[in-house]
């Protein structure tokens, strides 16, 4: 039954996601003023829903565009799913700006595989995560999937491999006149940022330990599922798969090392996640598996989203 509602793209579907997705954003805020925190703000919050509707809107159209998965909602809905489990993501918008241009990023790598403009993907996707790493310094590391897209694609030509360092001259560049003309602490803040934390000992309740925990099983199995499957997939989208998989254990390391860690940060792994999660719900054949996979995860969202209000 759950399956059926999801295995179609329709306006019906993108409705009830968006409805549900402005539902527990503003369930999380009620909570947050309950909670004695101030009120965000009528412009942040409009930001934050900005976002997390174009972020929708990128993943879903990166998923399509590029045939990562069938004609389904499900991807959409686990990376609903997986903001539930972790809702202090909706009040982060410096996380939520970093990982839209994760997205943006993303999107032009995966694209890579039709062989079209190249070095204009390579240039944008470079630059997007230059520009992410401004919100989070970390996401730095995604410039590694960058060159994990040239060796798939195009590492013959070296002119490639150097597009990165020109992309993020400019960024660096405009970056500096930006911060020199308007407000030199936003150096200063790319600077702490740089600093490294491996210790996880920031949960204030086991709520939160419980949702990590529930989101750790989910990701192993369903990384080692497409990895142990990955050779069995369509040659042509293989490559496609094998970012996921890098782009997930790099969203991994981020969280790992990064400063003033939250379980927020795993948003980062978001979308490559809800990638595997649906190609293994779409490749199964049993009907029954997909209807217990998906029932499962959503009890868990549930769960992990009303026990941390």
């Amino acid at each position: 039954m759950i399956t059926s509602l999801f295995k179609k793209s329709t306006i019906v579907n993108y409705t009830l996601i968006v409805i549900l997705l402005l539902t527990f954003f503003f369930l999380y805020q009620t909570s947050d003023l309950l909670m004695g925190n101030s009120a965000p703000g009528f412009s942040k919050t409009a930001i934050n829903i900005i976002l997390l509707l174009a972020s929708f809107f990128m993943v879903n159209f990166t998923v399509k565009k590029n045939n990562l998965t069938k004609n389904s909602s499900y991807t959409i809905l686990f990376f609903l799913l997986f903001l539930m489990i972790f809702p202090t993501a909706l009040n982060n918008q410096n996380l939520l700006f970093a990982n839209f241009f994760l997205l943006l990023a993303m999107r032009r790598l995966i694209s890579l595989q039709t062989l079209k403009a190249p070095k204009e993907k390579i240039f944008d996707a470079s630059m997007w995560i230059f520009i992410a790493s401004l919100f989070h310094f970390w996401c730095i590391l995604f410039i590694i999937l960058v060159y994990a897209s040239i060796i798939f694609h195009v590492s013959r030509d070296y002119r490639n491999w150097l597009l990165p360092f020109v992309a993020f001259f400019a960024t660096a560049v405009i970056f500096m006149v930006s911060a020199l003309a308007f407000d030199k602490t936003w150096i200063a803040h790319i600077l702490n940022q740089t600093q490294t934390n491996f210790e996880l000992d920031y949960f204030t309740n086991n709520y939160q330990n419980i949702a990590l925990s529930f989101f750790v099983v989910i990701a192993l199995y369903f990384v080692l599922s497409l990895v142990f499957t990955l050779t069995n997939k369509p040659l042509i989208m293989q490559a496609s798969y094998k970012k996921m998989i890098f782009g997930f254990l790099i969203g991994v390391t981020i969280f790992l090392i990064s400063p003033d860690k939250n379980n927020a940060m795993l948003l980062f792994t978001f979308m490559p996640l809800s990638v595997m999660c649906t190609t293994n719900i779409e490749y199964s054949q049993s009907q029954m598996y997909q209807e217990i996979t998906l029932l499962l995860i959503i009890l868990g969202g549930f769960f992990s989203f009303f026990s941390q209000l």
